[in-house]
């Protein structure tokens, strides 16, 4: 997205903004959450579910890793394979929940320093709401 195009979206339509370095770091050794309509979509687009999901002890469905990384994540060419369609977890990050802190960008990512307070808050709502669904979804399990 261009100055241009930025500028001319209003306030409420902004998107998260955060640069993407594709330095695969936060795919390393990944242990997020899906909701059952992100393994709904990712099925919906012919991936085994089999092959992607783990559910821990807790009934909370995971993405699964392959030599240390997200199933879905193309070492060779740094991108994730589903990257359209990717988990809202993934579309979110690096905001995350921390149990001590709340919401917070995650300090693994090179480029946390790109997202505003703004956004910050904007994806902290959206994170709550799927954890709140991921907890349920676990519960009913």
């Amino acid at each position: 997205m261009n100055c241009a195009a930025i500028k001319a979206l209003k306030e409420e339509e902004y998107i998260l903004l955060m640069h993407c370095s594709h330095c695969g770091i936060c795919c390393e050794k990944t242990e997020m959450m899906l909701s059952n309509m992100d393994i709904e979509q990712l099925e919906g687009m012919g991936y085994d579910k089999r092959k992607f999901v783990r559910y821990d002890r807790y009934g909370f469905a995971r993405l699964k890793n392959r030599y240390g990384v997200c199933v879905f994540y193309d070492a060779e060419k740094c991108r994730c394979k589903v990257y359209e369609i990717r988990p809202v977890g993934c579309r979110i990050y690096p905001v995350i929940y921390s149990e001590r802190e709340g919401i917070v960008v995650d300090t693994l990512c090179p480029l946390q320093n790109t997202i505003s307070k703004r956004e910050i808050k904007r994806e902290g709502k959206k994170l709550i709401k799927l954890l709140w669904r991921i907890d349920s979804e676990a519960l009913a399990r």
